[in-house]
């Protein structure tokens, strides 16, 4: 075994680190090590063993967590690869490919040191300390931890964990303790449940020299149980009450879940006294886990498909076999049936022995996919997205890792399943701007599903029927194979789209209208034959913004230079960007003025104009505020598709890849909101979200109809739009981008420097200013700096640099240079963020 070896640490700085492998150990490269960091305990990846000595000293590898690599050669590859594009750290990218959290239990202890136990006796002998001047609420918090840490017995209560912490030599950096601490931690939980401590409290007593810190993290299962009730005797007295548990029990063969008893109309204390008695046990079995609670659509492959999907089937057949890299954008109107020619072609790869995987941008479109996917394929189906617990992604990815599962279905995270044999992968609606992290690696999941495809001898497919510019650019440049599916499946027509401009419809009512006189006529026609109904506004909440008609300001964010939105059902005022709320106000904030003006329309307000005029329809809204977790989609989504919905109010979640066959009528409020955004993205984005809305109407028998309210009827985003004419949206807004040096004909990047405090943020982004101005870059065009548009933003002071270069790699060479004079001037790397491909520019 090496002596050495090099870990991936999920940490911001672009290095690795060597460790020493003691005896007995025997770490894999691929796997994951637990290791001493600073002052913590951290699990890394092992990317490479070796026996070069370093010259400084190493500190030894706590414990082997993994006995076999966890990301395999292919994966290390794929991981390296994206740190190096997006120039991120490559610990925290393989953090981001490996969803197993839960395996790792973070444990930090506190113990007492000489000079805490000089200051508690000092406090107790005088009544207040000498050291510092402290309010007399923080004196009592800290005598009280000091007190207790003091009693605390010699005996862990952490058993081999501790003993391993305290009885190692600090040298050997089997712990992170020095050896001159004696007596076993607390746990940072028991101290603060014991005492009130806050955590501020813990901090100042950790500079006073006090107290000390332990990290004591390890590995735990993660497997997941569940309790089951076991009916043991049915003999004896019962109440009415045990009687139906008992009866229960007896039904269902004598064994039901905890949770499911507790549904039941019967004191919890009942189950109690019925195990004192004996006559139920509890027993731990494993969860049970459910791929999706979405009923299937039945008629999948009912019908034929046509010649456009049967030609786009083969040729996706024909590339799979030949177990060679090819790329091809799937480029079919809404309707079409895409998803046909997916499910397929992922059942040929299953037959043929290998794997496959289907991203989406949405967690809301996951369970929706994922039971076509459990009806064809059963249980060779795995799910990977956010909404699912840590234990539950962890039970999913070691599903896959073993080879149960060689479907994998999810959003974008799925791009990292651990799948064996990969033969395809497919990326739906791969315009979507969610694919693009918006934190630390800032990967774009279709661009790294291309990437993975193409190191794994794999097929791509992206599909949509609103390409991304640049997706569209590359197949026309013959990049990837353009297949066309032209029509709507069973030759159903596109929906009519009509538009009404809210200007005239002003200079005709004479006030400001939400829903146009059109629009209230269809609903209300369309309601009258039974038919469904969506109504988009892409903006949540009930007014966007609250404004004082005194002195004019508006209320905004404490952190954040944004308004505040008013929510009306919980009766507060809302951040949508760091979540801080605030009460809805009476007067004016700023000059105390009553003559506060509620301002907009948020979907929440749009809910309740709607329940006003038709109050006999069944509604309901679908945003970020009515949907706590994928449950709620699934709930609403079902209602929608059983016909027990009449009308669905929501934001874009309602205009993605929704297959409802009794919607007739969309109708789109605000249609232009992107437009006045200060983005060279804006009028890409509004054509992809009208053209996919109006998506939704039409998809059964009946014939559908769009109408879409906007004050810029003339704009070619929305006229394309209402001519489903994607071709000359494409070709005018190509023109905009060759003028401007946009994509796709240059590569972007956005640079932003942020700081809390206004001084260093300004400074920091002029030393980088002057750097940029002063060094040559050939072929690099740099932006800026300026006050991004958005200049503040969770508490952060925000300037930005846009750079663009036709040569990707010129573009990438700068930005190193740029992060490496960042560091040689002390700006702290979590400071400058650098997106590459940047979709988001505000």
């Amino acid at each position: 075994m090496p002596e050495f070896c090099d870990v991936a640490l999920p940490v911001p700085l672009d290095m690795v680190f060597t460790y020493r492998v003691a005896a007995g150990l025997t770490p894999v490269v691929g796997g994951r090590v637990l290791v001493p960091f600073r002052q913590q305990r951290m699990s890394g990846i092992v990317t490479e063993l070796h026996d070069r000595k370093p010259n400084i000293t190493t500190k030894n590898v706590i414990s082997v967590l993994d006995p076999a690599a966890v990301l395999d050669a292919d994966l290390l590859r794929l991981g390296r690869w994206i740190a190096d594009y997006y120039l991120a750290p490559v610990g925290e990218v393989f953090r981001t490919m490996l969803p197993l959290s839960a395996e790792f239990k973070r444990i930090i202890g506190y113990r007492i040191t000489d000079e805490g136990q000089a200051a508690l006796h000092l406090t107790g002998v005088s009544g207040s300390s000498r050291r510092s001047q402290r309010s007399p609420e923080e004196q009592a918090e800290e005598i009280r931890v000091l007190d207790f840490l003091a009693g605390h017995a010699a005996e862990s209560d952490f058993g081999g964990v501790t003993a391993a912490v305290e009885n190692a030599s600090y040298q050997g950096t089997t712990s992170v303790v020095p050896p001159a601490e004696v007596g076993s931690p607390v746990r940072e939980k028991t101290l603060r449940s014991a005492t009130g401590a806050s955590r501020k409290i813990l901090e100042g007593m950790l500079r006073k020299k006090w107290i000390t810190r332990a990290d004591l993290s390890s590995p735990q299962d993660a497997t997941r149980t569940m309790k089951v009730a076991v009916l043991k005797s049915a003999q004896g007295k019962l109440n009415d009450n045990q009687r139906k548990i008992i009866d229960a029990l007896t039904a269902a063969a004598g064994r039901i879940p905890v949770e499911t008893l507790h549904e039941l109309d019967v004191p919890r204390t009942t189950l109690t006294t019925l195990i004192k008695r004996g006559l139920i046990a509890l027993e731990d079995t494993p969860a049970d886990f459910t791929i999706s609670r979405t009923k299937p659509r039945p008629s999948l492959f009912d019908f034929d498909l046509s010649s456009p999907q049967q030609a786009a089937l083969k040729r996706l057949r024909d590339d799979v076999a030949a177990k060679k890299f090819s790329g091809m954008l799937l480029h079919g109107v809404t309707g079409s049936g895409k998803t046909a020619v997916y499910l397929a072609a992922m059942r040929s790869v299953l037959e043929s022995g290998r794997s496959a995987i289907l991203l989406v941008p949405e967690i809301g479109l996951t369970p929706a996919v994922a039971a076509d996917l459990h009806q064809i394929f059963g249980d060779e189906v795995a799910i990977l997205h956010s909404a699912l617990s840590d234990r539950e992604r962890a039970e999913q990815w070691h599903r896959i890792k073993r080879g149960d599962a060689r479907m994998v279905v999810g959003t974008r995270s799925a791009v990292f399943a651990p799948v064996h044999d990969l033969a395809l992968i497919i990326v739906d609606e791969e315009h979507d701007s969610s694919y693009k992290q918006e934190e630390t690696p800032r990967y774009h999941a279709r661009d790294v599903a291309v990437m993975r495809a193409k190191m794994s001898s794999a097929v791509v497919v992206l599909g949509s029927a609103t390409p991304s510019l640049e997706s569209y650019f590359n197949s026309r440049k013959n990049k990837y194979a353009l297949i066309e599916l032209p029509d709507r499946v069973e030759k159903r027509p596109l929906p009519e789209v009509e538009i009404i401009d809210m200007r005239l419809e002003f200079q005709e009512t004479g006030h400001e209208q939400v829903i146009s006189r059109k629009l209230a006529a269809q609903i209300k026609d369309r309601l009258d034959r039974k038919e469904q109904v969506m109504v988009l506004l892409n903006r949540r909440g009930y007014s966007p913004v609250v404004l004082c008609r005194t002195c004019g300001k508006k209320l905004e964010c404490n952190n954040c230079a944004i308004a505040l939105t008013h929510h009306k059902r919980e009766h507060k005022m809302v951040c949508h960007y760091c979540g801080y709320t605030a009460p809805v106000p009476t007067a004016c904030v700023h000059c105390g003025s009553e003559y506060v003006y509620f301002l907009g329309t948020g979907s929440e307000k749009l809910e309740e104009l709607l329940h006003g005029m038709f109050p006999q329809a069944r509604i309901a809204r679908l945003d970020r505020d009515t949907v706590r977790g994928h449950e709620d989609f699934e709930r609403t989504l079902a209602g929608l598709n059983e016909g027990e919905l009449d009308l669905l109010v929501g934001t874009q979640m309602i205009a993605k890849g929704h297959d409802i066959h009794g919607v007739t009528l969309v109708g789109v409020v605000g249609a232009d909101v992107a437009l006045g955004l200060p983005d060279f993205r804006a009028a890409e984005r509004t054509f992809q979200l009208l053209t996919q809305v109006a998506g939704r109407a039409g998809r059964g028998q009946s014939p559908g109809k769009v109408i879409l309210q906007t004050y810029f009827q003339d704009h070619y985003a929305v006229q394309y739009a209402a001519r489903h004419d994607f071709q000359g949206f494409y070709e005018k807004e190509l023109q905009f981008r060759s003028w401007m040096h946009y994509p796709p004909y240059s590569a972007l990047a956005n640079v932003l420097v942020r700081s809390d405090k206004l001084d260093d943020a300004l400074t920091w982004s002029g030393e980088l200013g002057r750097w940029f101005e002063k060094t040559r870059h050939e072929g690099v065009r740099v932006l800026g700096p300026a006050a991004a548009p958005i200049m503040r933003l969770k508490r952060d002071y925000r300037y930005h640099f846009v750079l663009k270069s036709p040569s990707r790699e010129k573009l990438n060479n700068t930005l190193r240079a740029m992060l490496t004079y960042a560091t040689q001037q002390k700006i702290p790397r979590t400071q400058v963020i650098v997106d590459v491909d940047a979709l988001w520019l505000m």
